[in-house]
């Protein structure tokens, strides 16, 4: 099967270094900077679970795709989805299959329309990595787990050649019948922790220890689990008492990416992790209330707009 990786940053290009160095056949669409960088020093992987380097990784730009590719792995920015979308299309033929592991839902009401749903798997990943001012993936714990599956939840033949692909590979690869539960379970996780860790520029460990901020957490996430429930996806009872307590957890220093994305003065997913969910929310119940939320998604766009007002 041949595996068009989209990007070589931090999520895609660990993933697929894990594909390449176990032997399958893995190609990276880059930049034409990365592609000579690449070239030249490889793609290496600073790991917990042990170093690796993927000597001179096949590479195409853009303009230099060959064709359709069996599999498109796609792992990007929300913000940057739409350019992603152009570059890729060369790559995207009748029995291409497209795995993204994109936060939230809006990439694959975008994802439909360009390549059609046919084309389109059902993808979720967890991994705590970043990528080096030398350009190496740096893995920061040992997580790295990639969940995926056809999105009516079936068992076809060419999702088990995507579940034969992933075996041996060094990561936790899952072929679930369930994926766009998991995928809006993963959803309500990530817009809870990231509207309260940014709303409060702390720790879980932090705000719980606040007055007030245990039942914040707490009513972020029913306000977030009762959109998924009003789409057609109620969380699971053991994904909610395991979420209560991460999110609660004392002394917990856990916080979102988007967090120290905006320490950073760097450009965050407010629209697609928490203005998406809202949006659907009022869509499904337009005299439906989720004060929380709707304040945690004003902090958010108000630091966008500062930001874009200071970068002139």
């Amino acid at each position: 099967m041949r595996v068009l990786v989209v990007g070589a940053g931090a999520t895609g290009g660990y993933f697929g270094a894990r594909l390449a160095a176990a032997g399958r056949d893995v190609t990276f669409l880059v930049r034409p900077g990365r592609a000579a960088r690449l070239a030249e020093a490889g793609l290496s992987v600073r790991s917990p679970l042990g170093d690796f380097s993927v000597p001179a990784p096949a590479t195409v730009t853009a303009a230099t795709i060959p064709g359709p590719f069996d599999l498109v792995l796609l792992s990007c920015k929300a913000y940057d989805l739409d350019g992603a979308l152009d570059d890729v299309a060369p790559a995207v033929g009748p029995d291409t299959m497209v795995l993204p592991i994109l936060n939230g839902m809006a990439h694959l009401d975008a994802l439909d329309a360009r390549f059609g749903p046919g084309r389109v798997l059902g993808g979720s990943c967890a991994i705590a990595a970043t990528l080096s001012p030398e350009g190496e993936i740096v893995q920061m714990s040992e997580l790295h787990a990639l969940t995926f599956g056809e999105r009516d939840g079936t068992r076809t033949e060419r999702i088990a050649r995507v579940a034969a692909l992933m075996e041996g590979t060094g990561f936790a690869a899952r072929l679930s019948d369930k994926i766009l539960l998991e995928m809006w379970e993963k959803w309500v996780f990530l817009a809870t922790l990231a509207s309260g860790t940014c709303l409060m520029r702390a720790t879980v460990g932090d705000i719980v220890a606040a007055p007030g901020g245990r039942e914040l957490m707490l009513g972020l996430l029913d306000e977030c689990r009762s959109i998924a429930a009003g789409a057609g996806h109620a969380p699971r009872d053991k994904f909610l008492e395991t979420s209560r307590g991460t999110l609660t957890a004392p002394g917990s220093a856990f916080t979102a990416s988007m967090l120290r994305d905006i320490a950073r003065g760097a450009r965050i997913e407010a629209d697609h992790i928490v203005g998406d969910l809202l949006a659907r929310g009022r869509a499904a119940a337009p005299d439906g209330a989720w004060p929380r939320l709707a304040t945690a998604y004003t902090h958010l766009k108000a630091y966008e707009n500062r930001r874009a007002r200071e970068q002139g």
